[in-house]
């Protein structure tokens, strides 16, 4: 997960290079006379790479527009506090103010992506943020009464 403009701008510049390196390694492969097949088995592992760099470039950018994937039962509330911050371009050494904590902890945190936090630490990092999260209720009983 890209968490800040640094490694956005790093993942960019990165991608650039990965596309221009692997359309000349396809021509290199072609020139030396492998089959389409044979290309495609050598190029395959970097083009996954690539798509999944991509595919972090695009996500940071949806953050950065305040898009953001719902949370079920909180799973997912770590990769949220992340997004918050991205989202309202809030650095970590910011936030780490804002909760009166080191920045190394912010990092560490965001790192292991809030991986046992608090319910109080998460309000924490919400009220820092100035965010109000709600909450929907889904009871079993409600779920399967709306898909019958």
């Amino acid at each position: 997960m890209i968490r800040n403009e640094t490694e956005y701008k790093e993942a960019v510049a990165r991608l650039s290079e990965e596309r221009s390196r692997l359309a000349e390694h396809r021509t290199r492969l072609k020139e030396a006379g492998l089959a389409d097949e044979e290309i495609k088995r050598v190029i395959d592992p970097m083009e996954s790479f690539h798509l999944q760099l991509q595919e972090e470039v695009e996500s940071y950018e949806r953050l950065k527009r305040g898009e953001f994937e719902e949370l079920d039962n909180l799973r997912g509330l770590g990769h949220l506090l992340i997004s918050l911050r991205i989202a309202q371009g809030i650095s970590q050494r910011e936030l780490a103010k804002r909760l009166d904590i080191h920045e190394s902890q912010v990092s560490r945190d965001e790192r292991n992506e809030y991986f046992g936090i608090t319910l109080e630490r998460a309000i924490k990092v919400l009220d820092a943020l100035g965010v109000h999260l709600r909450t929907k209720v889904d009871t079993e009983s409600r779920r399967q009464m709306a898909s019958a």
